[in-house]
């Protein structure tokens, strides 16, 4: 981590709190925080809970360089990346997104960027476990 950027992974729940204070800055007059959270139904099917796994070493070479992409397109002061790992219930929160810019118009832009592109790019994997007892591994982009 240096002063500008954070990128992690953890097995532990994301502080939504404390991120935020770690990307806000006097300068910057627009944070964006974008929580990606589990949710109960997907496609008709209801959901108990995910797991997460990951290429840990991949996965945050691929997030840094989603962030030094876009350091390179926008104003963004401060960014925070973080991916939780493990088993996750409903409600919990499995990503965040936080940036700070000088103005909001780039903060949108640019968080929309990191979390499609994190979508894509970045080998972590979850598993949606069903009310009815299945469970699906279920590919990173979906």
């Amino acid at each position: 981590m240096n002063s500008m950027r954070r990128v992690e992974l953890t097995d532990k729940p994301i502080q939504v709190e404390e991120v935020t204070s770690f990307v806000t800055t006097r300068t910057a007059g627009a944070v964006l925080v974008f929580l990606g959270t589990v949710r109960e139904f997907t496609a008709g099917k209801q959901t108990i809970s995910l797991d997460y796994e990951a290429y840990p070493e991949m996965a945050l070479a691929k997030m840094n360089e989603i962030v030094d992409e876009a350091l390179k397109c926008w104003s963004i002061e401060k960014i925070a990346v973080i991916h939780r790992l493990g088993h996750l219930e409903l409600c919990e929160a499995s990503i965040i997104v936080a940036l700070s810019c000088p103005h909001r118009k780039d903060t949108f832009f640019a968080g929309q960027y990191v979390i499609d592109e994190l979508k894509v790019r970045v080998p972590v994997w979850k598993k949606e476990n069903w009310t009815d007892g299945t469970t699906e591994w279920v590919h990173p982009g979906i």
